[in-house]
């Protein structure tokens, strides 16, 4: 700030998302307003509807006590007819996104003979969204006298030329270490198989039950399939992603902001530009190829001098990526191990125990019904009330959890797997698959229940049609097999049988057809002199020159 209300040079800032850069180009950009031009004077371009929306509100809430000052936000998705009658009222500044911001210049609505400021906020971002074309558009059509202030979390090859090609002696200021992440935010591994990454991302989801954030996923599919299936289970979750309309977008947000959603799952690309205060946790389901992306999202939590906390559900392919982060930057990793079921319910049943405690009791409104609960309930005694309002409250999670394994990947500090010795394992087929739905974990639990145990090893699960393929400890095999006869899964009678059926793959019994020729007479038969017929070596005749 000092420095733009010093100088009149452009800027270069390098900053995390949550460091105040609003306020550094918004304050300095108000106080030189002049408040009797009724023209545009100052334009703010950054990459979304949502960033667009925060930075118009924050700047307005700065010159609230400031007369004949005007912002006015301008995107796409909505209507562009009330953004034309504001402009045309008399705004001093624009805040815009690239594409809105030329489609109004082309039409001569947003007219730039006398901008003197122009703010590229989250630069790196417009630039890695597309938006390099009309950046250039923008700024070849204002005044080359202008002060230009770049703001960037990475300084990328892209943003580099852009800020060579448009700046003059430009002063570079960086607020925190470039690659480092906060201080006071704490990143954590938990390490599992492939197969079991959903059911790690739901045991540390229920194990922090006031968790506020967002899960980060590497595309729309796998972000729809995973909020999708939180919805299905009760969570409070729901996703943002390329195929929602605006107003179904703007819903989310509003959920989310109003904390009616703990968790928001998103894809990098749908999260640009969210800024969302008191994030607890950021969860990454799959790690970002470049670390300056994972420093960005880690970023988002541990604001304002709070603690946050970054998860990597990881599996023994990511020790690279690990590396690279911790490499070129100051972010050191802690193991942790996904929770078990019982602490998952101990977590859980203390917070509905404390929530009963604190809850406000409202003596008048529940005056009329007590002396009827009192008479329904006097059987019970004190401690018998406790375990029926518990148990009401809490069966299904604690049947839910009450045979979870262990589904930690043991001894990948250095995130390598354990070999997986096939010989000691079994191969069984069972009557169940995916059109039973049945899951990897729902396989394991019905295991665990059946030999009462949950230190069972288990190797590969190929889950089919209409039958699972699956390798077991070979010495628990008998048990297995005598004991599965009296379980069932959704009313199904289970049955099983060995099987030497390999895992995920398909064997055909049916042998492929030998060919006549062996490969030395392969070779052969290039021979230019000679040719086959019938099988049977044949000097080839010369063919005689018709000309």
């Amino acid at each position: 700030i000092p420095f733009l209300l010093e100088e009149n040079k452009d800027l270069i800032a390098l900053a995390q998302t949550g460091t105040g850069k609003t306020a550094a180009f918004g304050l300095p950009s108000i106080q030189e307003i002049d408040f009797k031009l009724k023209q545009v004077q100052v334009i703010v371009l950054c990459p979304t509807r949502e960033l667009c929306i925060q930075i118009s509100k924050d700047l307005i809430s700065y010159s609230k006590y400031l007369k004949n000052i005007k912002t006015v936000p301008v995107y796409g998705g909505v209507s562009i007819e009330n953004q034309v009658k504001s402009i045309k009222k008399g705004a001093q500044i624009i805040v815009g996104t690239p594409g809105r911001t030329k489609d109004l210049i082309n039409r001569k609505i947003l007219k730039l003979n006398v901008v003197n400021r122009v703010v590229l906020d989250e630069a790196d971002e417009m630039l890695s969204m597309g938006f390099k074309d009309d950046l250039d558009f923008i700024l070849d059509k204002t005044s080359k006298n202008r002060q230009t202030m770049l703001f960037s979390a990475t300084m990328s090859k892209e943003v580099l030329s852009i800020s060579k090609k448009y700046m003059k002696g430009a002063k570079e200021i960086t607020v925190s270490k470039v690659n480092s992440g906060a201080k006071n935010v704490e990143h954590h591994i938990y390490n599992v198989s492939s197969k079991f990454k959903y059911e790690a991302l739901k045991r540390i989801s229920d194990y922090n039950p006031n968790i506020y954030g967002i899960v980060f996923c590497r595309t729309r599919r796998e972000t729809k399939d995973i909020a999708n299936k939180f919805i299905n289970e009760g969570y409070n979750a729901d996703a943002i992603h390329g195929d929602l309309s605006q107003n179904q977008r703007d819903e989310v947000m509003s959920r989310f902001r109003d904390r009616s959603l703990q968790l928001l799952i998103a894809t990098d690309v749908a999260a640009r530009g969210l800024d969302v205060d008191d994030l607890t946790h950021i969860i990454n389901y799959t790690l970002p190829d470049d670390p300056e992306i994972y420093i960005h999202r880690s970023g988002r939590t541990g604001r304002a001098g709070k603690n946050g906390i970054s998860i990597a559900i990881t599996n023994s392919r990511d020790g690279r990526k690990i590396k690279l982060i911790e490499n070129k930057s100051q972010i050191k990793f802690l193991n942790k191990d996904i929770p078990s079921g019982k602490d998952i319910c101990s977590k859980q049943l203390f917070k509905l125990i404390e929530k009963i405690e604190k809850v406000d009791v409202d003596d008048k409104q529940i005056e009329p019904f007590l002396d009827d609960i009192y008479k329904k309930l006097e059987w019970l005694s004190r401690e018998d009330l406790i375990k029926h309002f518990v148990s009401a409250e809490f069966n299904r999670f604690l049947d839910y959890y009450k045979n979870s394994g262990n589904i930690n990947n043991n001894g990948l500090s250095k995130h390598k797997e354990k070999k997986f010795n096939r010989e000691s394992y079994s191969n069984f087929s069972i009557n169940i698959g995916r059109k039973q739905g049945l899951s990897p974990i729902e396989l394991i639990s019905i295991i665990n229940r059946t030999l009462k145990s949950n230190e069972i090893e288990i190797g590969g699960i190929d889950i089919r049609e209409s039958y699972t393929i699956f390798e077991i400890d070979s010495k628990v095999k008998s048990d297995l097999i005598n004991k599965i006869k009296k379980t069932d899964y959704n009313g199904i009678d289970l049955k099983i049988i060995e099987s030497k059926e390999k895992i995920g793959k398909k064997f055909s019994k049916r042998k492929k057809n030998k060919t006549f020729f062996s490969k030395k007479k392969r070779k052969k038969r290039s021979d230019k002199n000679f040719i086959f017929r019938d099988n049977v070596k044949v000097k080839r005749k010369k063919k005689k020159n018709r000309f």
